[in-house]
């Protein structure tokens, strides 16, 4: 109990500042300073009201705490037990880049498994509709969850911790990964380039446009980093082409 009061601080303050300044940059940048300049690339064209931002950052903030006390948990009680490992020297460099993919692999099959059970009709009408709410998500969308559904997003971590070797260092990478692509998924805007979603990599990658849909319609589109397990399982959005397509075709807007 005592490691737990000693390290519950140090992560909840990680945890906060790697939100606050990725998704606080990225709304600076977007909503505030360049956001004539990034206009052509915006999904839906109104932007969020006040009042959605300041619900985001209120649930945001009770997720983080949540997340926080899990994986102070994970890192001082549940530790010797976790597959955890000290040394990078003890599996070495070319594996630790290795579970740094796998982690995010591992994490893309477990958010898409997750959040279709999420929109079942008792859960999503009780527990995911907070997130929902953002019809026309932000950054920060990104961590603003019912605590339910805070502590199950925080549950890829138990799944790391005692079914991949790691090392703490590449766990703290691959949620910075994380966190920046799911401020790159709630942006609003879309970033990748025209025809990606028809490039043999690219159309595998899930987009901006793409959870943006989910968002605004509610249904399909509910992988986090790719759109393989939407394909294998016929949720992708029959209209994410169209939309894409529609999105980053800059010299037909240009016209309008």
């Amino acid at each position: 109990m005592e490691d737990f009061i000693q390290v519950f601080p140090r992560i909840a303050f990680r945890i906060n500042m790697r939100y606050f300044v990725i998704a606080g940059m990225t709304f600076l940048i977007f909503y505030v300073f360049f956001k004539k300049k990034y206009k052509k690339d915006k999904i839906q064209t109104l932007f969020p009201g006040i009042s959605d931002y300041k619900r985001e950052v209120f649930f945001s903030l009770i997720s983080m705490t949540i997340f926080a006390g899990i994986a102070t948990l994970v890192f001082t009680v549940f530790r010797p037990y976790t597959e955890l490992y000290p040394k990078i020297s003890d599996y070495g460099w070319s594996y630790y880049v290795f579970s740094i993919v796998l982690m995010v692999f591992v994490h893309d099959f477990y958010f898409y498994w997750t959040h279709r059970i999420m929109h079942h009709p008792l859960l999503y009408r009780h527990v995911h509709l907070v997130h929902h709410k953002s019809t026309n998500p932000s950054p920060w969308t990104a961590y603003a969850f019912h605590p339910i559904e805070a502590i199950v997003e925080a549950g890829i971590l138990l799944v790391i911790a005692f079914l991949v070797p790691a090392h703490f260092s590449a766990i703290l990478l691959f949620f910075l990964l994380q966190i920046i692509y799911n401020v790159y998924g709630h942006l609003g805007f879309e970033l990748y380039p025209k025809n990606t979603h028809k490039h043999p990599i690219g159309k595998w990658l899930n987009t901006s446009v793409s959870h943006n849909q989910h968002h605004q319609f509610f249904e399909g589109n509910y992988g986090l980093y790719f759109t393989i397990w939407d394909r294998l399982m016929g949720t992708l959005r029959t209209d994410y082409d169209e939309q894409f397509e529609s999105v980053t075709n800059y010299e037909k807007k240009s016209d309008v």
